[in-house]
């Protein structure tokens, strides 16, 4: 069983930026490299949570307890 660790809360930002995309970002102008808004910010969201799961993964290693 794993513990805790508090930088797996970082998973929290990608979601929540994707789930307020609707209250916080519905708007069709701007556009952003020719995409209504809300689509580039939701494109933007899956981008942030690709780095942030590989910040999660990284920092996991670096925790990993050797394996015998």
């Amino acid at each position: 069983m794993t513990s805790f660790r508090p930088y797996r809360l970082l998973a929290l930002i990608p979601m929540l930026a994707i789930l307020g995309a609707p209250w916080m970002a519905n708007r069709v102008e701007p556009r952003v490299f020719g995409l209504p808004f809300l689509l580039a910010w939701i494109v933007a969201g899956v981008l942030l949570t690709s780095l942030v799961m590989w910040i999660i993964h990284t920092l996991d290693r670096r925790h990993a307890l050797p394996r015998r």
